[in-house]
C-alpha cells in the first residue's frame, strides 16, 4: 500500500490483509519510494549526441522522439523488412501488461523478428516438464501438512521470507527441515539439518538416493506402474550411482546419503522445495528433471504437502489468455524468425538478415545476458538504431540513440502474477507518472501513432487489454469487490482416474478502497487462483499427462559440455544436437527428430509454437494408458 500525500508518495508498506505477505514487504521493495524519487530519473525523451556507450544524451519531446523512431523503423521495413526490427524485453516492471501488452500486438502488426523469452524459468519449465508432462508443482502453503521438508537450492528465509512461517507451522507439527545447498545461508543455520554437496553435483546425489530407494524396495509401486513410464530403464541407470560413487563426487559422506534416501522414501508426506536458484547455472534443467523422479519414484504426490514445490507462474498463467492479449494473428500468415533472449550477442553481430533496429524495454540487457561483450560490440554497431525505454540510464541505455522515459509500478495500473503464491494483484497507480514518463503500453500506442499504424488493437486502453487477457476474471472483483467466487482446478499430481475436480473457491478480498486521506492500495489483492484440497492433491490428467502436453518453443533446455554430476567438463559438444533415447519426450523412451536441445542451439531458430506435438504412444508402438511420469535414462552429462 501507497500512502499519498499532496500527489507525492510518501511511505510504502505492506497490506496486512494480504493472505501470504501478510503486511510484510520484502528487502527488495522496502525503499522502492528512493528508487521512484531518485534524482537519477529518467523523465523525458532522450537523444544521444555522444558516443555510444558514453552515455550523453540532450532532452528532446516526445513528439521528436517517436518521429525520430517511426522514420527509421518505416525505412527499415522499406529497405530490408521488418525481420530486420528486434524487440527484446524482460520482466523488469513484473506486470501482465508491462511484459506483454500493447508491444506484442505492435511487433506482430510490423512482422517484426520474435524473441524467445527463455532466459531462466523455461529451464526448470523444461525439466520438470520432460519428467512429469507438465511444469505444475504444488501449492507452496500445503508445507504445512509435510512432515518431511527437502528445502534444494533455496534460501527460503532471504529471497522467500513469506512461506518461512508456513514452514515454521509444518515444525510445530513435527516436520523435519533439511537443507540442501552449496552455500550455508541463514536458512542452512535454521534449519534441522544442513547437507553441503559441492556447487554443480547436486545431480550426482539425486542419482544415489533413486538407486537407495529401489535397491531397497522403497519404492510406491502401486503409483509407479499406475503413472509412470520407463521405471526399469531408470532402475538401470541408477545402479552405478551409488552413495558412495555420489559421496566421491558431491562430498557428502555415503552414509548421510542414504539416510537421507531412506527418510524422504518412508516419510509422509514428504516434501520437496526448490526456487530460481538452480535454473540459473549451467544444467538447470537436469537438475529439475531429476528432481522431479524423487517424488514419483516414491509416490510422493498421494499426499496433501508431498510432491515437488517450485515456482508456481506457471499456475498463474493459465489465467491468461496469451492469444487475445497478444494477438498473434496480426502476424496475418507471416512465420518471422525467433530469436533466443540469451543469444543477443550473436543476434546482433552474426543474424542473416541483420539486426538493423532494436527496441529494449522492461530489460537492462547488458547486465543480464550472457556474453555480455559480445552484447556490447553489438551494441556499439554505427549502423543499428537502438531505443530503450527505461526509468534510468542503465549500461544498456547509454548505447541508445534515443531513451525514453518509462513508468514504475506505483504510476501505472497492472494486474501482476505471483510466483510465490496463487494470488492474483490488482496494481492500482497511486500517483501520477512523474516527468513525462509514460508506461510501456502508453510507449507503444504512440509509436504506432507516429508511425501512422491503423491497427484499432494497438490503441486499446489498459482496462481493455486487461479484459482481454483475463476473460474468466471478474475484473471488478479484482480491482476492489470484497467477496467474489472463482472455479479453479485442484492443486497436486494425476489422481488415479485422471479426472480434475474444480471447486469454488469464496475469498475474503485484502483490497483496500482509496480513502479520503489519499491511501491507496498499490497492488491490491483480490484473485485468488489457489485451491486448498481437503485431502491428498489431484489434478486433470490434461494437467500433467504427457499424452496431451504439447512442446511448447519457448521453453529451452540447457546446452551443456559438463558433467551434470560431478561438474566436470564433459567429451561432448557445447550444443549437443540430439536427446538421449527414452528421454525425448514425456510420452515416448524414442528420441524425437527435433530435439528441445537441437531448437536452443540456434539463436534463429524456427518460429515460436512450431515445435512438433510428442508422440502418443511409447517406443514399442502401444497406446498409452495414463501416463504422468517419464524416467530421465540418459547419463547426466547429457541435456
Amino acid at each position: 500500500m501507497v500512502t499519498v500525500e499532496g500527489g507525492r508518495a510518501v511511505d510504502m508498506s505492506g497490506d496486512p490483509k494480504h493472505p501470504f505477505s501478510r503486511g510484510e514487504l520484502c528487502p527488495k521493495v522496502n525503499r522502492f519510494l528512493d528508487r521512484v524519487y531518485s534524482p537519477d530519473r529518467v523523465l523525458h525523451p532522450l537523444r544521444r549526441v555522444g558516443a555510444k556507450g558514453e552515455g550523453r544524451f540532450e532532452r528532446i519531446s516526445w513528439d521528436e522522439a517517436t518521429s525520430i523512431i517511426a522514420e527509421r523503423l518505416h525505412a527499415t521495413i522499406r529497405e530490408a523488412g521488418a525481420e530486420s526490427i528486434l524487440p527484446f524485453s524482460d520482466a523488469g516492471n513484473q506486470g501482465m501488461l508491462a511484459m506483454s501488452g500493447i508491444s506484442a500486438r505492435f511487433f506482430h502488426h510490423l512482422g517484426a523478428s520474435r524473441l524467445i523469452r527463455a532466459l531462466c524459468g523455461p529451464t526448470v519449465g523444461a525439466g520438470v516438464k520432460m519428467t512429469n508432462g507438465s511444469s505444475l508443482g504444488f501449492d507452496p502453503l500445503d508445507l504445512e501438512h509435510s512432515r518431511l521438508i527437502l528445502l534444494w537450492g533455496t534460501n527460503t528465509r532471504l529471497t522467500n521470507r513469506h512461506l518461512w512461517p508456513t514452514i515454521e507451522t509444518a515444525r510445530q507439527r513435527g516436520a523435519r527441515v533439511v537443507v540442501i545447498d552449496p552455500l550455508r545461508t541463514i536458512t542452512a543455520d535454521s534449519a534441522d539439518e544442513f547437507i553441503q554437496p559441492r556447487a554443480g553435483t547436486d545431480i550426482a546425489m539425486m542419482l544415489a538416493m533413486m538407486n537407495i530407494i529401489i535397491s531397497e524396495d522403497l519404492v510406491d509401486r502401486e503409483w509407479v506402474a499406475q503413472h509412470t513410464l520407463g521405471f526399469d530403464e531408470l532402475a538401470a541407470h541408477v545402479t552405478e550411482w551409488t552413495p558412495e560413487r555420489a559421496a566421491d563426487a558431491t562430498g557428502v559422506d555415503a552414509a548421510i546419503i542414504t539416510r537421507l534416501a531412506r527418510e524422504y522414501a518412508t516419510a509422509r508426506p514428504a516434501a520437496i522445495r526448490t526456487l530460481v536458484g538452480p535454473e540459473h547455472h549451467e544444467n538447470g534443467a537436469m537438475f529439475f528433471r531429476t528432481l522431479a523422479c524423487l517424488p514419483a519414484l516414491t509416490g510422493a504426490w498421494r499426499d496433501r504437502g508431498g510432491g515437488l514445490s517450485r515456482s508456481v507462474g506457471s499456475w498463474q498463467e493459465q489465467l491468461i489468455d496469451d492469444v487475445a492479449l497478444e494477438r498473434p494473428d496480426l502476424l496475418a500468415g507471416r512465420s518471422p524468425r525467433a530469436v533466443n533472449m540469451s543469444r543477443l550477442g550473436e543476434a546482433l553481430t552474426t543474424a542473416d538478415p541483420i539486426v538493423r533496429d532494436v527496441i529494449i524495454w522492461n530489460a537492462n540487457p547488458m547486465v543480464t545476458i550472457p556474453n555480455r561483450e559480445l552484447v556490447r560490440e553489438g551494441l556499439e554497431r554505427d549502423d543499428l538504431f537502438c531505443v530503450v525505454h527505461d526509468q534510468f540510464i542503465t549500461d544498456t541505455a547509454r548505447y541508445a540513440d534515443i531513451v525514453l522515459p518509462a513508468t514504475t509500478h506505483i504510476e501505472s495500473v497492472d494486474v501482476v502474477p505471483a510466483w510465490g503464491h496463487l494470488w492474483l494483484g490488482w496494481n492500482e497507480a497511486a500517483i501520477e507518472p512523474l516527468g513525462e514518463a509514460v508506461s510501456n503500453t502508453e510507449c507503444f500506442r504512440r509509436i504506432a501513432a507516429a508511425m501512422g499504424l491503423n491497427e484499432p488493437s494497438l490503441f486499446d486502453d489498459d482496462l481493455t487489454l486487461i479484459r482481454d487477457a483475463l476473460p474468466t476474471v471478474d475484473i471488478d472483483a479484482l480491482r476492489g469487490i470484497t467477496t467474489f467466487a472463482s472455479p479453479i482446478r485442484r492443486m497436486g499430481s494425476p489422481g488415479p482416474t485422471g479426472t480434475s475436480r474444480p471447486r469454488v473457491v469464496a475469498s475474503s478480498s485484502p483490497a483496500i478502497n482509496s480513502k479520503h486521506s489519499a491511501t491507496r492500495a498499490s497492488p491490491t489483492i483480490s484473485h485468488p487462483t489457489r485451491d486448498r484440497p481437503d485431502h491428498s492433491p489431484t489434478a486433470s490428467h490434461s494437467n500433467f499427462s504427457p499424452r496431451n502436453t504439447t512442446s511448447d518453443s519457448s521453453t529451452r533446455a540447457t546446452p551443456t559440455s559438463r558433467d551434470t554430476a560431478t561438474g566436470k567438463a564433459s567429451p561432448s559438444s557445447r550444443c549437443t544436437k540430439t536427446t538421449p533415447a527414452n528421454a525425448a519426450s514425456p510420452t515416448t523412451i524414442k528420441p524425437r527428430s527435433t530435439t528441445t536441445a537441437e531448437r536452443c542451439c540456434s539463436p534463429f531458430g524456427s518460429p515460436i509454437g512450431s515445435d512438433p506435438a510428442p508422440s502418443s504412444s511409447p517406443g514399442d508402438g502401444s497406446p498409452t494408458s495414463t501416463p504422468t511420469a517419464a524416467w530421465p535414462t540418459a547419463s547426466p552429462t547429457t541435456p
